[in-house]
């Protein structure tokens, strides 16, 4: 009842917020067709538009144009086969969809210091070296329940075996259940960072299938240039 009750209150908090944005126009939209979308992150209602300040500009680490290569290296749009390569409007059509109706996430697939510097609404960090791990690894069993994968079960493999036989049934040789896999969408630092391929690549050889890996190369990078709003955990 209570987080029946939470999530009530929540959608009421989101509808508030809606109509407030509503009632006023901004000079610095996301596109022609959108000015700025809404997400949960952590639990709370974020607005995510651009910075309305036209004389902003980006300073710090990210308005860096040089890292020493390796390992700060450009990386390819492409970052594996299947796997699709966004940019910043699809990334917020992705949340519009599939983060808001519970069918996808967004990860931030940098290390727990860069994510507390501040994150993309709507992501969750897990950590690139996660993915480094073995199936026995605690930490990657607890990573994947959080994108909808399990351990298959061991032993009883007899049906299954059968339909593989019968040529009914892709062999598939992972450990993992992808049955209830959801769509995921990983980025990082930038263009010149290569913790979130990293992170696909090894998703990929534990077997999660290519067609529900999203790759948002520009990464945070990318996002402050645009001006687009961040949160600090």
């Amino acid at each position: 009842m209570r987080t029946k009750h939470i999530k009530f209150k929540l959608f009421i908090l989101l509808c508030l917020k809606l109509l407030a944005f509503n009632t006023y126009a901004l000079d610095v939209n996301i596109s022609k067709e959108m000015a700025s979308i809404e997400v949960i992150h952590n639990g709370a209602p974020v607005t995510i538009q651009r910075i309305q300040n036209q004389s902003n500009i980006l300073t710090g680490g990210f308005a860096r144009t040089s890292r020493k290569c390796p390992p700060f290296c450009i990386q390819p749009m492409q970052v594996a086969t299947g796997v699709t390569s966004v940019a910043e409007i699809e990334v917020l059509k992705f949340m519009q969809s599939k983060l808001n109706n519970g069918t996808g996430l967004v990860i931030d697939a940098r290390t727990p210091d860069w994510h507390k510097k501040g994150t993309i609404p709507g992501s969750i960090n897990i950590p690139f070296t996660v993915f480094d791990h073995s199936e026995y690894h605690p930490q990657l069993r607890d990573a994947m329940s959080k994108l909808g994968v399990k351990l298959k079960p061991k032993g009883n493999s007899l049906g299954g075996d059968l339909l593989v036989n019968l040529g009914l049934k892709e062999d598939n040789k992972s450990p993992w259940d992808f049955s209830a896999a959801k769509d995921i969408l990983l980025w990082c630092n930038g263009m010149w960072c290569g913790q979130s391929p990293r992170a696909i690549r090894n998703l990929l050889k534990q077997g999660y299938p290519a067609n529900k890996i999203y790759y948002y190369r520009g990464g945070m990078q990318s996002w402050q240039i645009l001006g687009l709003t961040i949160v600090i955990p």
